[in-house]
């Protein structure tokens, strides 16, 4: 009898990572695998052009603000017309389990899941829920956290802490690729700075003011966002405006990353041993999520953290050098830290919740 599994989540990248790391061990389980997402957001893209051969349905999805908009009062119509659509798809998939990564489009498509009776499994990527899934939460048999604290604020006999979902291809990285593709070949230790298409601004800045410094005693892989790439002909500094299947080869070469603090990235650099610097982004920027993140990770000892409002220059080249004289001691940390659900570990949880439910 073949085995059906709907994934859906959207609206940021950390949205839909997890989603597409499961798909191809669920691909070679033979299962039938189907996906559903917003019309027209990155999840769409992510989708559709690695795995064109499941099919992605998109539905009408509404936002909830924490601010004044008149979306606010017609987005719930949305979220109704969104609710019916995928009740639709659910009927036409017939999935015995769904899988949901959050975001705002997962919110319509839990509702419907509880109409047609359907199991769900919720992952949540940070300390905090976020507002989507909070209210998926109810309509949710099982939910799985990243961080052990999220635990608090989930309903204890139907939560989990399964850690980070890590993609398998990161662990294949070469240090030779790496070189090959960076021309960095000196015995300087490697800093690799992530930035992140969202508010990276700050950081390139930062960054970039403070590149001769840093050249001094590191080789330097800047990712800064699309558009960001400035003429320079410094030795020993290399620019990526994004990277996609170099990164597993970048990482391999790393010592030390400052990053931004998104949930699917820190725990990558966790599970790959580099220590770090985080610089989550602000209250003002965000709903705080990063900086819980980043706490977190400073409190069990494997990164430091700068908060955006102290990004001087000063302030960093300072936090870089004490990054460097404690990553040892941060390495000793991370090997002591639980390890996460695998790949496979997560596919035989989904699989067995939707046996749970008689399918």
């Amino acid at each position: 009898m073949t085995k059906r599994v709907l994934f859906t989540g959207g609206g940021s990248a950390g949205h839909v990572s997890v989603n597409v790391a499961l798909i191809p061990r669920f691909k070679e389980k033979d299962w039938t695998i189907s996906y559903i997402g917003s019309h027209n957001g990155i999840e769409k893209d992510m989708i559709t052009t690695q795995f064109p051969d499941v099919p992605y349905h998109g539905i009408a999805s509404g936002k909830l603000r924490r601010y004044f908009s008149v979306k606010n009062f017609t987005d719930p119509f949305r979220v109704l017309a969104g609710v019916m659509q995928a009740y639709r798809v659910l009927k036409k998939e017939k999935p015995n389990v769904i899988f949901s990564k959050g975001g705002f489009v997962s919110v319509p498509v839990l509702l419907a899941a509880k109409m047609a009776k359907i199991p769900v499994a919720i992952h949540e990527s940070d300390v905090t829920p976020g507002l989507a899934n909070k209210l998926a939460i109810p309509f949710a048999t099982k939910i799985y956290t990243t961080f052990k604290e999220t635990l608090q604020f989930m309903p204890k006999d139907r939560s989990t802490c399964a850690g980070a979902i890590i993609r398998e291809e990161l662990f294949t990285g070469s240090r030779k690729v790496g070189e090959e593709l960076t021309n960095l070949h000196a015995s300087k230790p490697v800093l690799l700075i992530m930035g992140g298409s969202l508010g990276a601004q700050g950081i390139n800045k930062v960054v970039r003011d403070s590149l001769d410094s840093l050249l001094e005693h590191f080789s330097v892989i800047h990712l800064c966002g699309k558009g960001n790439i400035i003429q320079t002909d410094k030795e020993g500094y290399v620019q990526y405006e994004f990277v996609s299947t170099e990164l597993p080869h970048l990482l391999e070469m790393t010592d030390l990353v400052v990053s931004r603090a998104g949930s699917n990235s820190i725990f990558e650099f966790l599970a790959l041993k580099k220590p770090m610097l985080l610089i989550p982004l602000s209250k003002e920027s965000s709903r705080g999520d990063q900086i819980l993140n980043a706490n977190a990770f400073v409190q069990q000892g494997f990164a430091l953290k700068l908060e955006e409002q102290d990004l001087s220059q000063e302030c960093f080249l300072t936090t870089v050098r004490q990054l460097r004289d404690q990553q040892w001691t941060m390495v000793e940390k991370m090997e002591e830290a639980p390890p996460s659900y695998t790949i496979d570990q997560m596919t035989d949880e989904i699989a067995l919740l939707s046996r749970s439910n008689g399918n």
